[in-house]
């Protein structure tokens, strides 16, 4: 039976060149990148092009780049770093509703640490407003954290809006840019980003690589003690192989982004007027306007999201429900509530589609025509 992936907002394969560059660094280099001797220099010299090739993705200085064990890491050294160092200042934060896990987790810490934390709501299409962000402001807010894309229906935030409304204030703006990275073209310089986070595996890197964009003019403490490592700020022996991998991830990622962009959207537009054709009922969760270019959510009426994941799944495709980090949990999407309200029928019926460098038309249309028998099944 041929088998469809369509859930690389989860996790993505890795891509050819990515395995083939970090095979190459296994087997040659194992020196030990603190070492001064020439096996240590090789290693570091790995280290050095990827942190310069990562600053350079997104128009930072190599200094301002920390690798992480990806975007986890990234989100929760982001703010516990921010609470941490600018408490004197305030101890008031301000997040969305619908953030990553890593993010929400981390604020509902931090509130039992003393902090107070503002959740931004979103609309329908899962957007916040800048006059409720400009009014939840106060003196004393040290910090404002918004996901560039959302993770499972691909609304994007208005970025740039939010870092100029943010520029004559002290709080520090911090990003999840963990699923637009590498497919959005992201300037820290220009959208007035503080911090940021990514990983690896979105992008057909590696599994446990990301990094934490820290401007220079923001000081936050480590979380791990230990060696001097990432200039006193990370401390442990690096991941070469894996930041080798990265490296290469980012610059394939790099290569003819537009053309991945028009790629992607045209898959989804497949896909909608696949599903028109068939006649299936649906509608779109999020913004197709304001969206990431490879994700997909859509509600499906009379049907129950679980018997749709396991029918499709039998039929060979692999789609979710959502974040990966929450699969097989009975909880309601929190981004569904947040977009719909508790009582609505899409927190029961949405799956999220999510493509990538592997996906082809005949795989979005064969998955269209696999969704229709399932959902005429279903409704029977």
């Amino acid at each position: 039976m041929e088998r469809i992936y369509l859930d690389h907002a989860a996790t993505s394969p890795m891509h050819p060149r990515v395995i083939e560059k970090m095979l190459h660094v296994m087997n040659a280099t194992f020196g030990n990148p603190s070492s001064i001797h020439s096996f240590g220099r090789e290693a570091r010299h790995y280290i050095d092009q990827a942190r310069a090739a990562l600053a350079n993705s997104i128009g930072a200085k190599e200094s301002e780049i920390i690798f992480t064990s990806g975007g986890t890491e990234a989100d929760n050294m982001a703010l516990f770093g921010v609470a941490e160092s600018f408490q004197h200042k305030g101890k008031h934060i301000i997040t969305t509703e619908i953030e990553h896990h890593a993010v929400l987790y981390a604020c509902k810490k931090l509130e039992k640490m003393g902090f107070e934390v503002t959740y931004l709501p979103v609309d329908e299409s899962g957007r916040i407003s800048i006059s409720e962000l400009q009014a939840a402001l106060r003196d004393d807010t040290i910090l404002v954290s918004v996901m560039y894309g959302n993770n499972e229906v691909g609304t994007t935030q208005p970025i740039a809006e939010i870092g100029k409304l943010l520029n004559d204030h002290q709080a520090i703006f911090h990003t999840d840019a963990v699923q637009a990275y590498g497919l959005e073209d992201i300037d820290i310089n220009e959208e007035l980003i503080d911090l940021l986070s990514v990983s690896a595996h979105k992008i057909n890197g590696p599994k446990g690589m990301g990094f934490l964009f820290v401007k220079s003019t923001v000081k936050i403490p480590p979380r791990l003690y230990g060696g001097d490592q990432e200039r006193k700020r990370r401390a442990g022996t690096e991941n070469v192989a894996s930041i080798a991998g990265f490296h290469e991830a980012v610059l394939i990622a790099a290569e003819d982004r537009k053309s991945k962009q028009d790629k992607f959207s045209g898959l989804k537009e497949t896909m909608l007027q696949k599903l028109h054709e068939l006649k299936v009922e649906f509608d779109i969760n999020g913004s197709l306007e304001y969206s990431l270019p490879h994700v997909l959510n859509l509600s499906f009426p009379g049907t129950s999201v679980e018997a749709m994941l396991v029918n499709l799944d039998l039929a060979g495709v692999a789609v979710s429900s959502g974040s990966a980090c929450t699969a097989g949990s009975i909880e309601p999407s929190h981004v569904l509530v947040a977009m719909f309200g508790k009582q609505s029928e899409r927190l029961t019926n949405s799956i999220r589609f999510s493509f990538g460098f592997t996906t082809t038309p005949e795989e979005v249309i064969k998955t269209a025509e696999e969704i229709a028998k399932v959902v005429a099944r279903l409704k029977k």
